[in-house]
Formats: structure tokens, C-alpha cells, sequence
């Protein structure tokens, strides 16, 4: 029973590539109580394999956060495979507005302890007693009520690029830290204020507005499908876009236009840019953004250091390499010293 990738992401490109077939970009997630999530994690595997279905998912205990990539042709047979999941039966499915075909070029399943990461060990929190859903529209009144705060509980890297116009956004790394401030921060609003958020597809404001309502918010409302369901409708309906910039995506697109507004600059020298890189130095691959005139300047590297690391032989790379690990540690996001325009 095969439970893994047997082709290399590089295999996997030249492939997509010769089929010349179009895929589709998406995501979902459902909070659920899941008894057995390795078994769960075994059962995905052996039925989206066959469907060509690459990309990312968690599965915890509290539910299902998936991103993914679908062969357009198999689609049918994805959506009937996930419908025939009892609580994903008709679960949202956020399409994504530009599509990649190489946006993931593996499938990759993993059980966690928690599909969000949020660092609360109380009890008594509920996740399913959630906030109000508002749609585009609902959004928008809202969004203009001076009784209402907009927060956007994405962290800096992703609002950075793009935000809805007077939201607040918060200068944070992860969605653990965004809770106690925001709670700190709008602790006199808990009875007179409209406390309104948003994320990329509504999973993260989906945890949260149930967690300010565990606080004692008494009016939380969350935008339902995040920014991406939010741009179909606007797009659909032709009703005003509030949003400004682009939408950071975590795959290799690493963002959606949603409006020709640049609203960042190139952490290397200041130009107005909003394309995210990772360091091509595989002992950095610091995500940070970076324009044209810079990419070919630093050899699409952060420093002065990593490009000359570049410079020198693999074997040489690898010796430096040799006793790090591919994490959190090596993988940091759009903050370094190294940025002149960011730190």
C-alpha cells in the first residue's frame, strides 16, 4: 500500500508540464471532531493519490485544513470523493482567483495537534461556538459602520502585501501571538464596538471569533470563505472591492493580485514591489520581498553572504549545510537584519 510520493517535485514538474493539463488551485477546512486521525491520514492518501491530487494537508483531532491542486479533468471525481466524507459533505471549497499548475507538486498529509496553531490549553474554549457570518456585501456595511474594528488576524508578511482598507494589522509572526494582543488591545470594545475580522480563506477567523466570543465579545463577525470567497463575489456581483494589494497564498504562487495597488516595497532597496521570494541559499530561504532589479542584482538571494554561498561549489554548499535542519529555526519570514527595508 503505497502511503508516499514516488516522484521527486522536480519529476513531478517536467510531468505537469508535458501533460500541458490545466489544475486548479484550492483549499478547505472543517472543523470536526476526528477520532482517528491517522487513520484519516492513511484514507486521504490512498484515495487522492490516484486523482492526481498534490498540495497540503493537516489533519488534527478538531478537523481538516487542506491546500491543494486538482487536475481540472479529475475535479468531478475529488469533489464527489470529499462529499462522500460525512462532515465534508458540501464543505466550501475556496477556488482560487489565479491558478498555478505548479502551485504543489507533492501530496503531503500530516497529523498535528491542532489544524491551527493557537497555544490555548483552556477547556472550556469551543471552537464551534463561532462568530457571525457576513458575506461580501455584509462586509462591506459593516466595514463603513464607525462602530465596527476591522481586524486582520493574518500575520504581518501576508497583510504586509495586501489588507482591506482601515483594517487593523497586527505587527505579528504567527496566529498564537495575534489573540492576547488583539484581546489586550480592544479589551474596552467588548460591549459597544463590532469587532470584524478576516483571514485568507476564513479558518483562522473561524477559531478566533469563537475564541472573542469565549472572552466576552458580544458582537463578532467574521468574513465566511476569508478574502478569496470575498473577491468571487466582488468579482460576481460587481459590488465595490475594499481590498488593496494582493493576497498572500502559502504555495508557489505566494500571492494573488485582488487589486493593482502595490502597497509594500523590496526589503533590499526600497522600491515599490510586492513579490515575495524565498533565499535561494538553501541554509536561508528567508521569505522576504524583493524586486527585479534586486533579483538580478543579489542572484535572488537576501545578503551579501548567501549570495557568495551560492557562488561556491554544491559540495562546498553542503558542507556548510551539514548539521542544520529545514525548520522554523532556518526558515523565517520577511524579518532580518540582512533587510535593509525590513527588520
Amino acid at each position: 500500500m503505497q502511503l508516499y510520493n514516488k516522484l521527486s517535485a522536480n519529476e513531478r514538474a517536467q510531468l505537469i508540464e508535458k501533460a500541458g493539463e490545466d489544475r486548479l488551485t484550492l483549499s478547505f477546512y472543517q472543523y470536526a471532531k476526528i477520532v482517528k486521525p491517522y487513520f484519516f491520514r492513511d484514507y486521504l492518501f490512498i484515495n487522492l493519490d490516484p486523482l492526481e491530487v498534490l498540495g497540503r494537508i493537516y489533519v488534527a483531532s478538531e478537523g481538516i485544513n487542506a491546500q491543494l491542486s486538482v487536475p481540472a479533468k479529475n475535479f468531478s471525481l475529488f469533489k464527489a470523493q470529499i462529499d462522500s466524507i460525512d462532515f465534508l459533505q458540501n464543505v466550501r471549497l475556496n477556488i482560487a482567483i489565479e491558478h498555478d499548475n505548479k502551485s504543489f507538486l507533492k501530496l503531503t498529509i500530516k497529523v498535528r495537534d491542532k489544524i491551527v496553531a493557537d497555544g490555548l490549553e483552556d477547556k472550556s474554549f469551543d471552537v464551534t461556538k463561532k462568530g457571525k457570518h457576513v458575506n461580501a456585501l455584509e462586509f462591506n456595511n459593516l466595514l463603513e459602520d464607525e462602530n465596527t474594528i476591522c481586524v486582520d488576524m493574518r500575520n504581518h508578511y501576508e497583510s504586509e502585501i495586501g489588507h482591506f482598507q482601515k483594517a487593523v494589522t497586527p505587527d505579528v509572526d504567527t496566529f498564537r501571538e495575534s489573540l492576547p494582543i488583539i484581546e489586550k488591545d480592544l479589551s474596552e470594545h467588548k460591549e459597544d464596538k463590532n469587532l470584524l475580522m478576516y483571514c485568507t480563506g476564513g479558518i483562522r477567523c473561524e477559531k478566533a471569533s469563537a475564541y472573542f466570543k469565549h472572552k466576552g465579545f458580544r458582537n463578532v463577525y467574521q468574513l465566511e470563505g476569508g478574502i478569496i470567497e470575498y473577491t468571487r463575489q466582488v468579482n460576481k456581483l460587481g459590488i465595490e472591492n475594499k481590498f488593496i494589494g494582493k493576497n498572500f497564498v502559502f504555495d508557489e504562487r505566494r500571492g494573488e493580485r485582488i487589486s493593482e495597488d502595490i502597497i509594500s516595497q523590496c526589503h533590499q532597496c526600497g522600491a515599490p514591489c510586492d513579490t515575495h521570494i524565498n533565499c535561494i541559499n538553501e541554509a536561508c530561504h528567508l521569505l522576504f520581498i524583493q524586486c527585479e532589479s534586486c533579483q538580478e542584482k543579489m542572484n535572488h538571494c537576501c545578503s551579501s553572504g548567501c549570495k557568495e554561498i551560492i557562488a561556491l561549489p554544491i559540495e562546498e554548499q553542503r558542507k556548510l549545510r551539514k548539521g542544520f535542519i529545514n525548520s522554523n529555526k532556518i526558515f523565517k519570514k520577511g524579518r532580518s537584519e540582512v533587510l535593509k527595508f525590513k527588520q
